[in-house]
């Protein structure tokens, strides 16, 4: 059933995608934040069928720890559900991710017609930069930044350095850090074809004030709160430390 079920999902990427990117074009006329609006449905019919197709829900701890305005989100990174899952959960947000994916046809060109950040990983300390100067934008606009610290996705138990660039454009952009920790890697592994039925848990952690601290005073808290949280939620990850 699992194998089956992940088949029909796929079939469901196939049809879903090239169709919303047909729809990311012709609602380039419309302003931005409409745009973003139409365009990221996208994340909610894909979610209806991860719930109802692939059996995959998840429990929302901390929902009160959304704040009202704008924030930079730094979470945990295993799977591509989060990458869905989090524009269902929050306010209207942009990732920050590789020009190159804005090539990839269909996916690429719907993500092109959002508000977003597109950096050149390859451009070392220029990449921060960019980072920090599309992010304040993005902020300014009102719309919220994700970023995943630890550059990649990992296996659950895994832990890997924080990079700072989060905590930098939260500072420089003076808006709070919301931490997020989860175990969407359970049940969606990375770069796998067959998806696991079950529960994930997301925790929203308490935003993050930046005003007056220090990005790597910040990015320590945040590291600090994830892994701790990572620990508390999901102990049989780290049974044998």
């Amino acid at each position: 059933m699992i194998f089956l079920r992940s088949s029909l999902f796929a079939l469901v990427l196939a049809v879903v995608t090239p169709l919303y990117a047909l729809i990311a074009c012709l609602v380039f006329p419309l302003p931005p934040m409409l745009r973003h609006r139409v365009i990221t449905s996208y994340a909610h019919v894909l979610m209806w069928w991860v719930r109802h197709l692939l059996g995959i829900r998840y429990t929302l701890l901390g929902r009160e720890n959304i704040p009202s305005g704008p924030a930079v989100i730094l979470s945990k990174h295993q799977s591509a559900w989060e990458t869905l899952a989090l524009q269902v959960i929050f306010p209207p947000l942009c990732f920050v991710l590789k020009r190159e994916l804005l090539r990839v046809p269909f996916f690429g060109w719907g993500l092109a017609q959002l508000p977003g950040i597109a950096i050149d990983r390859n451009a070392g300390m220029d990449a921060l930069t960019q980072v920090v100067e599309q992010g304040r934008t993005r902020l300014a606009e009102g719309i919220w930044v994700v970023i995943f610290p630890e550059g990649t996705r990992v296996a659950p138990g895994v832990h890997r350095r924080y990079k700072p660039g989060g905590a930098v454009l939260a500072t420089r952009g003076a808006v709070p850090v919301v931490p997020v920790a989860h175990n969407a890697g359970e049940f969606w592994p990375r770069n796998a074809f067959l998806k696991r039925p079950g529960e994930i848990i997301v925790s929203v952690g308490p935003p993050i004030e930046t005003e007056g601290r220090d990005p790597v005073e910040v990015n320590a808290r945040v590291e600090a709160w994830i892994e701790d949280e990572m620990h508390r939620l999901f102990p049989h990850h780290y049974r044998d430390e």
